[in-house]
């Protein structure tokens, strides 16, 4: 397998980011960044797409789409949509049926910061999901920088150090969006997690003080999405969209928080009699599996087994783990920086099922 290092969910001047797509591209290739997908808010920008190159190096920037209804107060139920190849806001208005036509569309649709509290010192309301009822959504976005940073904003002040320290922010999923996605995967849902920056280089000011909130390349060289992939990207422009969005869909990939230390290399795999499977992959339990994992890095993890750690980690590279129990197993690891425990890597599940 060969790994992609992908960023999501970010915006441009088509909705309210403040760089355009090529401004984007050239900052995901001095981040070295493999592919990103925009999703400007209910539009989709068509003609962007493709391949981007700076000297020898290049990037694959594709479209995507937040959706949500804008008439509703406040606004819930955002939705990322990527691989629809067409405008779907126009069904916002109705959740269902707007899942249903990225379905029919071929597409993927991640619920966008699940859980988004408000700032009230800064008139932010709370735009959290509210319809988990819905079942036809494809995975969930785990970790969002900017709800993040929202969720620290208690003042004016804890804007002012957090924009001018903003390494100080990332300090992983909050426990409600885990919780969440604990029980839709106890549910027997298969739910693919993804990590988003959210990016849009906000122009703030306060008083004499001027600042661009996050620049892309911050968001770049932070929470991104690993993907797993059968090839290296070829420079073919269809196939490899193809592949990345297969990717996702299969959940194939893992969240790494590239700042502290970069997360290449993590692997989470389950072997057996039938031979060897990756995350958001299947296996049955038969005469027992061994559970391999391979961190960059020595480090704190923790292995997960239906919401529960059962087993735990510290300073070591590889961690394996035999089981002959069935169940969705996932890994989390935590790592130290600047002076806190800092969520590094959050894997997708391996499936194991009875014969």
């Amino acid at each position: 397998m060969y790994e992609l290092v992908i960023n999501l969910h970010m915006h441009t001047p088509y909705s309210d980011g403040h760089k355009n797509h090529e401004e984007i591209a050239q900052a995901a290739i001095e981040s070295g960044l493999d592919a990103l997908i925009v999703t400007d808010h209910n539009v989709w920008v068509n003609g962007p797409e493709g391949y981007y190159q700076n000297g020898e190096k290049k990037v694959l920037l594709l479209v995507g789409e937040e959706i949500h209804d804008q008439t509703r107060i406040p606004q819930k139920n955002h939705l990322l949509v990527f691989g629809a190849g067409r405008e779907l806001a126009t069904l916002a208005y109705d959740t269902h049926l707007l899942l249903d036509a990225v379905k029919q569309a071929g597409g993927l649709s991640f619920i966008a910061h699940p859980v988004d509290p408000a700032a009230p010192a800064f008139n932010e309301p709370d735009i959290s999901w509210v319809d988990w009822d819905l079942q036809e959504f494809s995975g969930i976005e785990l970790w969002n920088a900017m709800s993040e940073f929202k969720s620290l904003l208690k003042s004016k002040l804890h804007a002012i150090i957090y924009a001018f320290n903003p390494a100080r922010i990332a300090r992983g999923p909050f426990k409600e969006t885990l919780r969440r996605w604990d029980l839709l995967l106890a549910a027997g849902r298969r739910v693919v997690a993804i990590g988003g920056s959210d990016a849009h280089a906000f122009q703030s000011s306060l008083g004499p003080l001027h600042r661009t909130l996050f620049p892309y390349q911050f968001h770049f060289r932070a929470i991104n999405t690993h993907l797993l992939t059968p090839a290296p990207l070829s420079g073919d422009e269809t196939n490899d969209r193809r592949m990345i969005l297969e990717a996702l869909r299969q959940g194939h990939s893992f969240i790494g928080y590239d700042l502290p230390a970069p997360t290449n290399g993590f692997r989470f795999t389950a072997s057996g009699e039938n031979g060897t499977v990756w995350m958001g992959d299947e296996i049955s339990v038969a005469s027992g599996i061994t559970l391999q994992i391979r961190l960059p890095q020595r480090v704190e993890c923790h292995l997960i087994k239906d919401s529960k750690v059962i087993k735990t980690w510290r300073k070591r590279e590889t961690c394996t783990h035999i089981t002959s129990a069935p169940g969705v197993y996932r890994v989390e690891a935590y790592i130290h920086y600047l002076g806190r425990r800092r969520g590094w890597i959050f894997s997708n599940p391996i499936y194991v099922k009875n014969p």
